[in-house]
């Protein structure tokens, strides 16, 4: 019987071009990217390069991009950074009650920092009633 995944938002089978990127970090220079030694001094070149090159995509600076382990983690970096980074300007923020879990707990820690969140509903087909809810 054939497999059918059907989870790739949650993970995705590797593509043969990141495999080929990725084996001599996996294999060689497998360094610990924090740490002085050579091999990691080589592993944190190699970071520094790829968010110059990730930077000029973007056309924003290197220092503007982050790696992360994974979507949680850049939503919960992305949402906590933003919210503080504006906190002069207000501490309201709106999101739907939808959202991926990662979003919800990272409101629900920003509420019990003292910031306003308001949870938008949605129908049966995941769409946002704008009239209905911020009234």
């Amino acid at each position: 019987m054939e497999n059918i995944y059907f989870d790739n938002a949650a993970t995705t089978k590797l593509d043969e071009k990141v495999l080929d990127a990725m084996l001599p970090y996996l294999k060689e220079n497998y360094g610990n990217a924090s740490s002085i030694y050579k091999l990691g001094r080589e592993a944190r070149k190699a970071i520094e390069e790829t968010r110059e090159k990730v930077a000029k995509i973007l056309n924003c600076k290197p220092s503007e991009v982050y790696f992360t382990a994974g979507g949680s983690e850049s939503d919960n970096t992305a949402i906590k950074g933003i919210a503080h980074s504006y906190k002069n300007r207000g501490n309201h923020i709106i999101t739907s009650k939808i959202e991926h879990p990662a979003v919800l707990e990272s409101c629900k820690e920003l509420e019990n920092e003292g910031f306003e969140v308001t949870y938008i509903s949605v129908d049966e087909n995941g769409i946002i009633n704008l009239d209905i809810d911020l009234q």
